[in-house]
């Protein structure tokens, strides 16, 4: 693909995945996560199809605020460094999503060709991507906005249709239509039809073209994104869009708001093994299937068992003698529900947010930008946690009002800051905070350190924390 700069991914990272909980979680959802059973996780995955990194510019990753820290450290594990990671204060939707970014890129006078990809999708056969890029890409160049139309397999009712005419290879084909998920027996008649495609929620244009789509077609929206941009902050590595400018935007998609309304568009169809992976079935549906139709992940034994996606995370999972099942297990939850009834799992979590639990937004193993702690065991006045600090990393100098905390090491070095003192304790060694002193963690070392947190008190919510200094800008 000849081209440089000129080519820019546009990554979107904010959605929340909630048909894959208990694995997605509001505060680490399914971009995060190695899904298909790859090493990669759904967002690394993303990048990893990009062509060489000649033919592409630095990637612009568009998340929201809670998961910055996330997309920062999968994007240095995998030795990208962003052009820029642009923080959205509020969820409106794709079209503002990606204004903002072809604002950033426009505003120092560039005018480059735009690849618009969600995060959380999955494509098998790199290579037919790419081919399909190179063709979207020379039709972006002349002025149209792409969109990929993936060739369906089966009659999907969870995916909206593109209605399309293929005129010539590498002309792409004219766009008649889009069309919401229909039932069964309009998908049946769309793929009887072969003029209906996917909508993979793809995207390759000009950023300067769709701006001006954008300005005929849904004025406000570009509106509300320039006043968004025109306040920016710089914070460490991320650009944070100004809130109530932002907030002010009405959410809208990029078809509902452009590609459905324009004369420019034009689809180029995808075949390349092409998954949103909206659901555990979804999920079944793509995986390894073993003789008897049963995806198996992690610890996982199947006797009798057939057509069944079974995925263990900490313990021996046996299914025996049981059909058509979802069972996915994790540390503080355990999903079992009929395949059918997948897209259903969204109903959980929405009673488990109702209830106030935490199991609809945190693993019991929860990401820092530091590393991460894991509950182990809680009661009414204690609570145990392990806690892991990535090489060099430091957390917040802080203090609490209602607990106090015994800091034991298990491995690696640490120095302590409590109150006016600072020494340093090593594997075996421990410390007592009292509840109200000051302090602070820090791995000077090489290696991770680990710790084994008691708390005791009143109160042990996360929210007990006062900060006075932080290396990551938290409040």
């Amino acid at each position: 693909m000849e081209s440089s700069v000129g080519i820019i991914p546009v990554i979107l990272s904010g959605g929340a995945g909630t048909r894959l909980w208990p694995m997605s979680r509001q505060h680490f959802p399914k971009q995060f996560l190695p899904l298909t059973g790859q090493a990669l996780t759904m967002l690394q995955a993303t990048l990893a199809r990009l062509p060489d990194a000649s033919a592409m510019g630095a990637p612009v990753v568009i998340c929201n605020d809670a998961h910055r820290f996330l997309v920062a450290e999968q994007l240095r594990q995998m030795g990208n460094e962003p052009g820029q990671i642009i923080l959205e204060p509020v969820g409106r939707n794709t079209a503002p999503a990606v204004a903002l970014a072809a604002l950033e890129q426009t505003a120092s006078g560039s005018d480059p060709i735009l690849l618009v990809m969600p995060a959380d999708h999955l494509v098998s056969n790199v290579e037919a991507f790419q081919k399909a890029l190179e063709e979207a890409v020379s039709l972006a160049e002349q002025g149209g906005l792409i969109t990929f139309g993936v060739v369906p397999t089966e009659p999907h009712t969870g995916y909206g249709y593109i209605l399309a005419e293929r005129t010539q290879e590498g002309l792409g084909a004219s766009v008649k239509a889009f069309v919401e998920k229909p039932d069964q027996a309009t998908a049946e008649d769309y793929l009887a039809s072969g003029d209906y495609y996917w909508n993979s929620g793809m995207f390759v244009f000009r950023a300067s073209v769709y701006l001006e789509e954008l300005q005929q077609h849904a004025p406000d929206i570009l509106e509300a994104c320039r006043h968004a941009m025109a306040s920016t902050q710089v914070d460490l590595d991320f650009l944070r869009v100004d809130r109530e400018a932002f907030t002010a935007c009405r959410s809208e998609s990029i078809d509902y708001a452009v590609m459905e309304k324009t004369s420019r568009a034009v689809m180029v169809p995808l075949e390349a093994g092409w998954s949103d992976v909206g659901s555990w079935e979804s999920l079944w549906s793509v995986g390894k299937q073993n003789g008897d139709g049963n995806v198996a992940v992690g610890d996982v034994m199947t006797v009798g068992a057939r057509n069944c996606y079974v995925h263990s995370n900490h313990r021996l999972v046996a299914a025996v003698g049981v059909e058509d099942l979802i069972v996915v297990e994790t540390s503080d939850a355990v999903l079992v529900m009929h395949k059918d009834r997948s897209q259903d799992v969204k109903e959980v979590v929405a009673r488990l947010k109702a209830e106030g639990r935490e199991e609809s937004e945190n693993h019991r193993c929860v990401a820092r930008p530091w590393g991460s702690y894991e509950q182990i065991d809680m009661a009414s006045r204690f609570q145990v946690k392990r806690i892991t600090v990535k090489p060099g990393e430091t957390l917040s100098l802080q203090m609490h009002y209602h607990r106090a905390e015994h800091w034991v090491v298990v491995r690696g070095t640490a120095r302590i800051t409590r109150g006016d003192e600072q020494f340093v304790l090593t594997e075996n060694q421990s410390t007592f905070i009292p509840l109200g002193v000051t302090h602070r963690l820090e791995n000077p070392g090489k290696i991770p350190l680990e710790l084994i947190e008691v708390q005791s008190g009143s109160y042990l919510g996360e929210d007990d924390i006062v900060r006075f200094e932080d290396t990551y800008g938290r409040a």
